[in-house]
């Protein structure tokens, strides 16, 4: 267990918070332009919509504990900068979109998977998380 805790010291700083906020939303949020998109959720979404895109973003959140943590998206020094900030979340989205997308091919998550969502989904997540990664840190300074 200490080595756990070790672990997850040398990974999480608590002055990342915001970061992993931002970074959550962000995913959140172009998931749901893309469920928006397809009509499978609407505007303003109702419970059943709601807890289809809870469907959607679940392999993805999973996805994203599972990389960002050991990759130390959230590590000291990791929001400092957007020169520091942006790589990390690139990477992190990389590997989330592999076990998310993989998640997705099972029946136990809604959707499937399709080549062009795919594509889609690494391409426009690691373009959001990095702009929202890049604005996070010039503001930070």
């Amino acid at each position: 267990m200490a080595a756990a805790s070790e672990f997850l010291d040398r990974r999480v700083d608590p002055g990342t918070l915001p970061l992993a906020v931002g970074d959550v939303l962000v995913i959140l949020a172009f998931l749901y332009a893309g469920s928006l998109r397809h009509q499978t959720v609407g505007l303003p979404p109702t419970a059943d919509g709601l807890v289809h895109l809870g469907g959607v973003a679940a392999p993805f959140l999973l996805g994203w504990v599972l990389v960002a943590v050991p990759i130390g998206a959230y590590s000291a020094g990791a929001g400092e900068s957007a020169k520091a900030s942006v790589p990390l979340a690139i990477r992190s989205w990389i590997g989330t979109a592999v076990i998310g997308l993989g998640l997705r091919a099972t029946p136990l998550f809604p959707g499937g998977v399709q080549l062009t969502f795919a594509a889609v989904v690494v391409g426009v997540g690691a373009v959001s998380l990095g702009v929202f990664r890049y604005v996070a840190g010039r503001l930070r300074g």
